[in-house]
């Protein structure tokens, strides 16, 4: 089995388990909306390829939507810069609950590299409550969806001990 085959064995088997898990919290696919709050571009390709290249997430039930209303997680990739900051607000403000953000990149940590540069606002906890982070410049499509399927467990195992569905 050669590298490549066995990296994109784990990530269709995490795959699977994000559909599952959002099929079973929400009773039906998982819809996800991606803001790019001013990022290199790194984590969007990393994203790309979580999505288009292992057998497309669609056919797992996931699927990455433009209408926020529609969405149930907020994606945030880059800095959180002061131009894109109410972008990504009005994102979240659009979405139903049960809803979850979830920072993908060291950049939508806590600004990475540009921290502390005038236009950049420390990442996606200063503009809005972030549910999980998911590190790396850039992580790997594999601990993308494996993160995507943390916040998923993590709520279903609150929601099995009575606390409300979705944080925010």
């Amino acid at each position: 089995m050669t590298q490549s085959t066995k990296h994109s064995d784990i990530v269709q088997g995490l795959a699977a388990r994000l559909a599952a898990a959002g099929e079973t919290l929400l009773g039906r696919s998982l819809a996800i909306r991606h803001v790019d709050a001013g990022s290199c571009g790194g984590c969007e390709m990393e994203l790309l390829s979580a999505t288009l290249m292992w057998d497309h997430l669609g056919c797992h039930g996931i699927c990455m939507v433009e209408d926020p209303r529609s969405a149930d997680i907020l994606l945030i990739t880059g800095v959180s810069s002061t131009g894109l900051a109410e972008a990504a607000r009005q994102c979240l403000a659009a979405m139903a609950r049960p809803r979850f953000v979830v920072a993908v990149g060291d950049c939508a940590a806590d600004g990475g590299i540009f921290k502390g540069s005038p236009s950049v606002l420390g990442g996606a906890a200063a503009i809005l409550p972030v549910d999980l982070v998911i590190s790396g410049c850039p992580p790997s499509p594999a601990r993308i969806i494996s993160g995507l399927l943390t916040v998923l467990d993590a709520n279903r195992a609150a929601s099995a001990l009575g606390s409300p569905v979705g944080r925010l």
